[in-house]
């Protein structure tokens, strides 16, 4: 992992952050994205055939996560803001990994429905908790390469679990691969809560001059900010706000088309994959696993080039509008034609995945402290809606239609439109000294 080339001195944070702060988040939302996402891979790898799932069924279970995830986002952020991101996350991978083992337990669909709503519930406020948690310890020139870290644990996760999963479902059974991978977040979050503190100035590993470095840094971009956002209604409660203020609107509209399409692909590709190459479980993870790949390169470097010149949406929408023109391509390339639409759905993948570092960053770059946190929480909770949507509509158009043309039809509109819609945001002009 490459950390800034900076000393640590009283005007310039130092690398001590990164090497301690950077690892435990990445593992963190990769055992979220993990307990969340074997899902597809069970029902690829028989867990539809042994409970009698059908493919609107199985989108039903998999949206029933986004229920969840979207009622709590708010009130577990706020919670976070006030208190402690700490508290929140340690209960909240400790719920989750209790859950994400009890899936290999269960037989009826409906408590199945019920223990993935669960799940999504208390995994709700992590992503923005994370997000608001490296606001308080990156500056904005380090703040994209430190979300794009963080939201690496996306497809990386996806990626080693396709592949992984695969294979531990024809060593065990899908029930063996829920026990086994939902163990290992009851043991991360007594490490978590060990490891991180809420602020630099309660790190007391942070060495002094790197912790001033950072505290003065941060208060003069807030200052900043607060001169220039655009916040109408500022003094009012967080959340108020926050839903006063139009580019997190924006922002949430956006996301909630934009995960419409990361979802859609997620939890359906090893499905898709498995019925155009008609090949084992163990192949089809190996093969799903090859977009997140390439994914993992493109977010490095785009965050990257993003911190570089200190513009954020220029490096997001171009990405998205691509991953629109992949999608209608593998809706030309038609059914019978997966070895041309294989190709067509990796670069899909990557162009979804790319911008995710830049249009984290965004957020607290947007809009002061005060309401940042609650922000990146309605942001989230709108893609929790479009992940619902998703899955959900995926699995519906399949299951109508009888192939995937009409499911990458709509992925390649709504694709379209989050690109489109995010030109519409404003940001701040900074003052001219």
């Amino acid at each position: 992992m490459e950390s800034p080339p900076l000393t640590g001195t009283a005007t310039q944070p130092g690398r001590q952050r990164w090497l301690r702060l950077i690892p435990i988040v990445f593992v963190t939302y990769s055992l979220a994205y993990l307990d969340r996402s074997n899902f597809s891979i069970a029902a690829a790898g028989g867990m539809s055939e042994d409970l009698g799932i059908t493919s609107s069924t199985s989108g039903l279970i998999a949206a029933s996560f986004f229920a969840g995830y979207f009622l709590l986002q708010v009130p577990g952020v706020l919670y976070a803001d006030r208190r402690s991101v700490r508290d929140l996350i340690f209960w909240s991978v400790l719920a989750w990994g209790a859950l994400a083992t009890l899936q290999g337990l269960l037989s009826s669909v409906p408590l199945l429905i019920v223990v993935r709503f669960l799940l999504g519930a208390v995994e709700a406020a992590v992503l923005p908790a994370l997000v608001v948690l490296l606001a308080r310890w990156f500056t904005k020139a380090e703040r994209g390469r430190a979300n794009a870290f963080l939201i690496l644990g996306n497809p990386v996760t996806v990626m080693w679990l396709s592949a992984a999963s695969g294979y531990l479902i024809e060593a065990t059974s899908w029930r063996g691969m829920f026990i086994i991978e939902g163990v290992p977040a009851l043991i991360w979050a007594f490490y978590f809560r060990a490891q991180v503190r809420d602020r630099p100035a309660d790190a007391p590993w942070l060495a002094p001059a790197e912790r001033e470095a950072v505290d003065t840094a941060i208060a003069a971009e807030q200052a900043e900010l607060a001169s220039t956002a655009d916040t109408p209604g500022a003094g009012a409660h967080p959340l108020r706000e926050a839903l006063r203020t139009p580019a997190v609107l924006i922002l949430s509209a956006q996301y909630l088309l934009w995960s419409i399409g990361v979802y859609g692909f997620v939890f359906w590709l090893p499905s898709i994959v498995k019925a155009g190459s008609s090949a084992g479980i163990g192949t089809t993870g190996l093969l799903s696993a090859v977009p997140y790949a390439f994914a993992v390169v493109a977010m490095l470097l785009n965050s990257r080039r993003s911190d570089r010149t200190h513009r954020r949406i220029r490096y997001v929408w171009p990405w998205l509008l691509g991953g629109a023109v992949t999608f209608y391509g593998s809706y030309l390339a038609g059914h019978d034609a997966f070895w041309l639409s294989f190709p067509l759905l990796v670069l899909a993948g990557i162009a979804m995945y790319a911008p995710y570092g830049p249009f984290f960053a965004m957020i607290p770059e947007l809009l002061p402290r005060r309401t940042a946190g609650v922000s990146v929480a309605l942001v989230n909770a709108a893609g929790a809606l479009g992940g619902f949507l998703g899955t959900y509509l995926v699995g519906w158009l399949r299951t109508a239609t009888g192939t995937d043309a009409a499911a990458f039809l709509m992925l390649a509109g709504t694709m379209a439109a989050s690109a489109l819609v995010l030109l519409a945001v404003r940001t701040p002009k900074r003052k001219v000294a």
